[in-house]
């Protein structure tokens, strides 16, 4: 088993142009094995970038990375509805990432993948979701290294992948309102798109003025960067297979790039981290779900 780089959906509203370039560069300049696409949080955003899905998709595949269909988180409209309902309908020839339980209404029976939103914590949902058609599955980021390996035991019985996500805000909770949009005293319906304005989501602060949460949408992130590098090697020995970096405004590219070098064991954990902290990240990393810490901990692993 080798293990692969993979790059998650944006989460965040960003305009169509800086997505183009996004993935121009994702396929000319990376070495990545699969890019999810899709809108995952706000089905309002999803108008702006329908049209240039085949065309990214098709360059991605050009230059050798494996595309994946990533739907919504949550459903709650009819919109949203028929959108779950386009995606899981495409040709058998496109993989879809189920991200919400609604999806499996239209693609149970089918082979699918499951999303990081999808909740898998035991090993008695992911056997069942297996039955289901599922065949990869991407584990929650607040999972911690004991149950990891629980399911990464499961998973190779039962011939499915692993994927969790080593890099980027961390995400924590949905709800059916738009806090982004209230915050700037506008409703759900009337939002002006005012999500735009933060490329990484808006930040949050406690009463005594530390930063804290981040809010995309109607999504709640963490504010520190998950950061799973010391993590990776025993990732990779406990059976995980794919690592997802989930798309931010620093250097994705030189992000990739290090991770690349970490799994091919080139360089160390720790100078993954400083060539990190420079691709222009000025939060906290964090690693604290995998030591069975709170999220937001950095706990100092040098085995």
């Amino acid at each position: 088993m080798s293990a692969k780089l993979t790059i998650g959906p944006i989460l965040f509203h960003w305009s169509v142009d800086k997505k183009l370039d996004f993935y121009k560069k994702i396929a000319d300049e990376t070495d990545v094995h699969t890019v999810y696409l899709g809108e995952v949080i706000c089905s309002k955003r999803a108008v702006f970038f329908d049209q240039h899905y085949e065309g990214v998709a098709d360059k991605l595949k050009r230059a050798g990375k494996k595309v994946v269909y990533s739907t919504l988180s949550e459903v709650l409209i009819k919109r949203d509805r028929k959108i779950i309902h386009d995606f899981c309908s495409m040709s058998e020839d496109e993989e879809i990432e189920v991200n919400d339980a609604s999806g499996l209404l239209h693609i149970s029976g089918q082979a699918h993948r499951l999303g990081p939103m999808m909740n898998v914590y035991n090993e008695e949902t992911l056997k069942y979701l297996v039955s289901k058609g599922a065949y990869h599955a991407s584990l929650p980021c607040e999972l911690p290294r004991q149950s990891v390996e629980v399911l990464a035991g499961v998973a190779a019985k039962i011939g499915v992948s692993l994927e969790m996500q080593i890099f980027g805000r961390i995400p924590l909770a949905l709800s059916a309102r738009c806090y982004h949009a209230r915050a700037h005293k506008l409703s759900k319906d009337n939002c002006r798109f005012v999500c735009e304005q933060d490329s990484d989501g808006m930040l949050l602060k406690t009463l005594d003025n530390k930063e804290f949460l981040a809010i995309n949408g109607i999504q709640t992130l963490s504010y520190n960067f998950m950061n799973l590098a010391h993590e990776l090697q025993e990732l990779e020995q406990l059976g995980v297979e794919y690592f997802r970096l989930s798309p931010h405004s620093n250097d994705m590219v030189t992000t990739a790039r290090v991770f690349n070098q970490l799994m091919k064991q080139e360089i160390t954990a720790q100078e993954a981290l400083v060539q990190i902290r420079d691709t222009g990240i000025d939060e906290p990393f964090a690693n604290g779900f995998f030591h069975q810490k709170a999220g937001h901990q950095w706990v100092i692993n040098r085995n």
